[in-house]
């Protein structure tokens, strides 16, 4: 992979086909990370009912049960190991229904390994913020101990609701978040919660983070999803 997270960690890799599984399986050896391999659904899933990882790279198809099964049983029990998933279906009802569940990344196959290495790097790294309370997105860094946001280093001045609206938003990175969630959160009860004051602001945040490497979309019928910058992803 070229570059270490730091310490070694222990990944379970989900992948039928062979000859792939051994290619990312070697890589991930070389640099000392330890690999647990399954070829199918259900063995993935019997493995994680007792042993936990630091990360986990899942297949979507694969014998037996699906990566998708795989995944909504682990989240169901709310584990939140940082999962990538690959595939070999490019449909963009693919990635959406992979995120939706609570993958952290998608991978479409086939891929160049150094973009895996990165989207691995970029999960596994995230994982160890997440104990700080930070989430950092290239030069994008959220403080929530410090209640800061730092963009290249420079601190973003937020007025609070924009802030909350932006920690509601990462904590949900690659996923929609609706209209209806994000005023239950950034609201109380005798404030304006329309859908215009909070189009108001999500322009206003917008604007705020215009040349960061995050990007506030809007799914028109569902609410507004955050997502990484393509070049952000091995900062």
């Amino acid at each position: 992979m070229g570059k270490r997270i730091g310490k070694a960690v222990r990944i379970l890799l989900v992948e039928d086909a062979a000859d792939l599984a051994e290619a990312i399986e070697h890589r991930l050896l070389r640099v000392g990370h330890a690999v647990d391999w399954q070829r199918d659904g259900n063995g993935a899933s019997a493995v994680l009912a007792y042993q936990t990882y630091d990360a986990i790279v899942l297949d979507i198809g694969l014998p037996g049960r699906d990566g998708f099964a795989v995944l909504s049983e682990l989240r169901s029990r709310g584990d939140k190991t940082p999962v990538l998933m690959l595939t070999a279906r490019s449909e963009i009802e693919d990635r959406v229904q992979a995120l939706d569940i609570g993958a952290d990344d998608y991978l479409p196959k086939p891929f160049d390994f150094r973009e895996f290495d990165a989207r691995l790097r970029a999960l596994l790294r995230r994982r160890q913020d997440v104990a700080s309370g930070i989430t950092r997105i290239g030069a994008l860094v959220f403080d929530r101990g410090a209640r800061k946001v730092l963009f290249e280093g420079r601190n973003l001045e937020l007025p609070n609701r924009e802030y909350r609206l932006l920690e509601i938003l990462i904590g949900r990175l690659g996923r929609v978040t609706s209209k209806e969630t994000i005023a239950e959160h950034l609201f109380g009860f005798n404030d304006e919660a329309g859908p215009n004051a909070i189009e108001l602001y999500v322009a206003r945040l917008r604007k705020r983070l215009e040349g960061a490497p995050l990007t506030i979309g809007t799914v028109r019928g569902a609410g507004y999803i955050a997502e990484a910058s393509a070049d952000s992803v091995d900062e």
